[in-house]
């Protein structure tokens, strides 16, 4: 199977035409026809349905055609990557991390560090749910994780990073965002936004609340879909503060709770490089210099 194979079968799915496909792919009919029944042949099952005005795809031929759509992406992506490399790059540092603010600091520090280390290139990869094994089958350097996650970990180095508290999420102008700490007490009788991935410990301070009876909850399948219903009125929510992108959009009012969210760094022990030791140090700087920064 080949790119021009693959290219060929998106567009003829997407057009469902052998004349405005070759076309648009800027080669005869015949040459762009054989190309699709060579990859036919090869995969061993029928992607197209042909008819008399061009061509359907096939059950088979619907997932297979996704398939492929998703993996030219993939290949795009890698491609062009390689490019922004190969330019000014000669090492890479990937930071796998859940969303965009759970490290504030990031761009700051990729400043800092690219200006002290020209050459090395710090890539973020963000994955919301499979961020850690994709670091375990080393497909990153630096995992952002709670230490909680990182109990059972071999083969591994843990990075202090900061302390994180559990914050209330209300839309700006509901009554609680005036408050300057949020008690249980304030949380009675409302609605409560719960699931949506929560860590371990906030699972535990959401089920005590809801246990007393007092209030009403509302699962969410994730932290955005958390945030949208804050917003349209559904609800408030409570959330670690690292979760904060200080925008303004929110109101988040410090939840009175003793327990925090210990956030690390995680590294490969084997991995020895002295530019990756001093990005990690980097990144613990802005935050232990950040003494006033919420979090």
């Amino acid at each position: 199977m080949t790119t021009k194979q693959i290219d060929y079968c998106i567009e003829l799915a997407r057009t469902q035409s052998f004349s405005r496909g070759s076309e648009n792919m800027f080669v005869s009919q015949p040459t762009f026809s054989y190309q699709i029944k060579l990859l036919e042949d090869e995969v061993g099952f029928a992607i197209f349905e042909r008819n008399g005005k061009g061509a359907t795809l096939t059950p088979a031929g619907t997932q297979f055609v996704t398939y492929l759509t998703n993996m030219r992406e993939d290949l795009k992506r890698a491609i062009e990557q390689g490019q922004n490399f190969s330019v000014k790059y000669k090492d890479n540092i990937t930071v796998s991390l859940m969303v965009r603010q759970a490290l504030y600091f990031l761009p700051e520090a990729i400043r800092i560090f690219e200006k002290e280390c020209p050459g090395i290139q710090i890539t973020p990869l963000f994955q919301y749910a499979n961020g850690l094994d994709s670091f375990l089958k080393n497909e990153s350097d630096v995992f952002f994780a709670l230490k909680e996650q990182t109990k059972q970990l071999a083969g591994v180095t843990v990075h202090e990073l900061f302390d994180s508290h559990i914050y209330l999420i209300t839309d700006k102008d509901d009554p609680l965002a005036q408050k300057n700490l949020i008690t249980d007490e304030d949380i009675y009788g409302r609605t409560l936004m719960v699931g949506g991935g929560s860590p371990t410990l906030l699972r535990s301070v959401q089920s005590k609340l809801i246990s007393s009876g007092k209030i009403e909850y509302f699962n969410s399948p994730d932290h955005d879909t958390t945030l949208t219903n804050v917003a349209s009125g559904k609800g408030i929510c409570l959330a670690p503060g690292f979760l904060n992108d200080h925008s303004g959009q929110f109101a988040w009012v410090p939840y009175a709770c003793k327990d925090t969210f210990h956030c690390v760094l995680v590294t490969h022990r084997q991995d020895t490089r002295e530019s990756l030791g001093d990005f990690v140090k980097t990144l613990q700087k802005l935050y232990k210099d950040a003494v006033a920064f919420p979090l």
